[in-house]
């Protein structure tokens, strides 16, 4: 899997609620969700991004709650990955259950700036910085996960699998 994309750069601790704020839980319809992402962290950020755009953050991204809300607005709003130093595990497994992939890279993390232009092979855990020119290692993705992202998340893939085997 070949991801390419322009960079948006958040920092340390975003939590679920920069992520997307508490006062909009009272909707799981990802166009609602997707329409106010990360607006506590960047309140233009909804009008700036384009679909296949990338979030790069610091240490610990999406800590807080546990709510799935946080990586199904992201992926709603066409961003396509996050990179992260690290992440809080609660949101690394809901985002691959709703199919975001996500990619940690303490490197990437510190190097890469808002408004790169980069490349990611989620197969061999290489992040290229094309307007750079650096080249950065990020933990692969193994393939099961992957068979997740490609089938739009884990309740998706489930059904595929159901289905599958009822023939």
């Amino acid at each position: 899997m070949l991801l390419k994309g322009k960079v948006w750069r958040f920092g340390d601790d975003i939590d679920t609620d920069a992520i997307i704020p508490a006062r909009y839980l009272n909707t799981s319809d990802p166009k609602e969700l997707a329409r106010h992402v990360m607006e506590d962290a960047d309140k233009d950020f909804p009008n700036k991004i384009q679909a296949g755009d990338i979030i790069v953050a610091g240490k610990n991204f999406g800590c807080g709650s546990s709510r799935e809300h946080a990586p199904i607005a992201i992926k709603a709003a066409g961003i396509q990955a996050v990179i992260a130093k690290s992440f809080a595990r609660i949101f690394y497994r809901n985002s691959f259950n709703i199919g975001l992939p996500i990619f940690e890279s303490p490197d990437a993390s510190e190097r890469i700036k808002e408004g790169d232009i980069i490349e990611i092979d989620a197969d061999k855990g290489v992040i290229k910085n094309l307007s750079a020119e650096e080249q950065y290692d990020a933990k692969p993705i193994p393939s099961f996960m992957q068979e997740l992202i490609i089938a739009g998340g884990l309740i998706k893939w489930t059904k595929k699998k159901i289905k599958g085997a009822a023939k």
